[in-house]
């Protein structure tokens, strides 16, 4: 395959290009993708936030939030920066580490399942409670791997903030 006139990392490929720009090519669209279907869930999210604010103060506010809606749109907030960084790449790794403020204190203030005497309702909540903080997880390994790979990491406006 010959792409011409563009000597971009991508453009670089032709017949002639080794295996090892070709896997980084390949690797910096792979990172691209798993940005994408990370960042889809909390822009999801983050719609929520301001588009139901209403509704979600009041859910917030019957699982012990202190100032709910105050705590709704500045979850709202990092949701928006961290999803439109870890998607953009725009510090990366900084949105990563915003996704973990925001997942942290929403899976112990909203899902505490232990707080919960019906059954039922212990199960959801701990379901929750266990998605949030295996994505908090899964953000301070983006955090690490964005960091770490530094100015390396393809397919990004601005490189990572950190440099581990």
């Amino acid at each position: 395959m010959i792409i011409e006139g563009d000597t971009s990392r991508l453009g670089a490929i032709d017949a002639g290009a080794d295996a090892s720009l070709l896997l980084e090519v390949v690797m910096d669209v792979v990172v691209l993708i798993g940005r994408i279907l990370f960042a889809a869930l909390f822009a999801v999210s983050a719609i929520g936030h301001f588009g139901k604010t209403d509704a979600m103060t009041g859910y917030a506010k019957s699982r012990g939030v202190p100032a709910a809606r105050l705590a709704v749109l500045g979850g709202g907030v990092l949701l928006v920066l961290g999803t439109v960084s870890v998607l953009l790449g725009i510090w990366p790794d900084l949105g990563a580490l915003l996704l973990v403020v925001f997942l942290v204190p929403t899976a112990l203030l909203m899902h505490g399942f232990w707080r919960e005497s019906d059954a039922q309702a212990k199960q959801t909540e701990q379901v929750q409670f266990f998605k949030d903080t295996a994505l908090a997880g899964a953000s301070l390994m983006l955090f690490a791997l964005f960091a770490y790979v530094g100015d390396d990491l393809g397919l990004v406006i601005v490189g990572p903030l950190f440099d581990l």
